[in-house]
């Protein structure tokens, strides 16, 4: 099997699917079907990886993480909204609920309908303007050249679900940077809009994130790690 990840950036599997054959499956009886996680925002800096029910952060909070027969291993999330900069982006509810949006840690570029990517792309850019549009790299068409500049200034983005839970997204997340000459927006439109969305990794950087699977809930909690 070769598993380069996205953008050939070298990557191996843990299965932590509801798949039957997945991590989190095998050991369900031993730790019940509680994990969590945080991923780092940078290389160099640690994460964790814990199976079963631990001392949650004060600050998590729970959204409902239903069920989709026709995906039985996808970790479904109600995804209700988008704000960039605190602004509420002019999206219709239906976009979001015609064909479900997952929530993949196994997954780098956070997937969106069109309608949505066009949206947050455009505010986003507004935002951005003082600085200068570069060329795209791979499916990411929101490009910028920050050769020069000692600091960097970004609109912050966050994704609202239902039960109130706004994830706040760590500015790591927000840019990937291809390179000093080409950090590009990582979020991008579907290829497929029948397929479900995607909440990918990168937005979920610094999060202590709990899937909480007997509940049907997950939790986001803010500065899990560095």
């Amino acid at each position: 099997m070769d598993n380069e990840g996205f953008a050939g950036r070298a990557a191996g599997l843990i299965g932590l699917g509801r798949g039957e054959v997945s991590l989190v499956s095998q050991v369900a009886e031993k730790y019940g079907g509680v994990f969590s996680y945080c991923l780092p925002s940078r290389f160099s800096s640690t994460g964790y990886l814990m199976l079963g029910a631990a001392m949650n952060p004060p600050n998590i909070k729970f959204t409902p993480m239903p069920t989709e027969s026709n995906n039985p291993s996808f970790y479904f999330v109600e995804l209700i909204g988008l704000t960039v900069r605190g602004k509420d982006l002019s999206i219709p509810s239906s976009v979001f609920t015609n064909v479900g949006n997952i929530i993949d840690s196994g997954t780098v570029i956070t997937r969106l309908p069109t309608e949505t990517y066009t949206a947050l792309r455009s505010e986003f850019r507004q935002h951005m303007s003082s600085y200068q549009l570069v060329q795209p790299y791979d499916i990411l068409d929101t490009c910028y050249n920050f050769t020069g500049y000692s600091r960097i200034t970004i609109p912050a983005v966050a994704l609202q679900f239902s039960n109130g839970v706004s994830l706040n997204v760590d500015a790591s997340g927000i840019l990937y940077f291809a390179s000093p000459s080409q950090a590009c927006l990582a979020f991008a439109g579907k290829d497929d809009e029948n397929f479900v969305s995607i909440v990918g990794n990168m937005l979920q950087r610094t999060f202590h994130v709990v899937y909480d699977v007997p509940n049907g809930m997950i939790g986001f909690g803010s500065r899990g790690c560095g």
